[in-house]
């Protein structure tokens, strides 16, 4: 069963220069960038684990790229997703995410 979270989720897997993309988009509006990881990827556990802090002074996506593939690395039994942060508001608020590792 595939799982189906966050955005693109129907799409295949994402290449890392697709990823890349993404993360370029976020951080050209301004985001704030995190990589979570999870062993539970059901759709009501919110509590995913950060990987590191989140990324608020990147502006390489070669840098979260870096963290993904560590987090990969690390955990290659979990679900590896990214998250951008939206605080032109004065508050976090998730403007994108996307899962970036389905374990086989």
């Amino acid at each position: 069963m595939k799982i189906t979270q966050g955005t693109f989720s129907y799409l295949p897997d994402l290449t890392d220069e697709e990823i890349a993309a993404q993360v370029a988009y976020a951080l050209g509006n301004g985001w704030a960038v995190s990589v979570e990881h999870t062993d539970d990827p059901r759709p009501r556990n919110n509590y995913w684990d950060m990987w590191g802090l989140p990324m608020f002074d990147l502006t390489d996506p070669a840098g979260v790229l870096i963290e993904v593939n560590e987090c990969r690395a690390a955990f290659p039994g979990h679900y590896v997703k990214v998250s951008a942060y939206d605080a032109r508001f004065g508050r976090q608020t998730t403007a994108l995410s996307f899962l970036v590792n389905r374990p086989r």
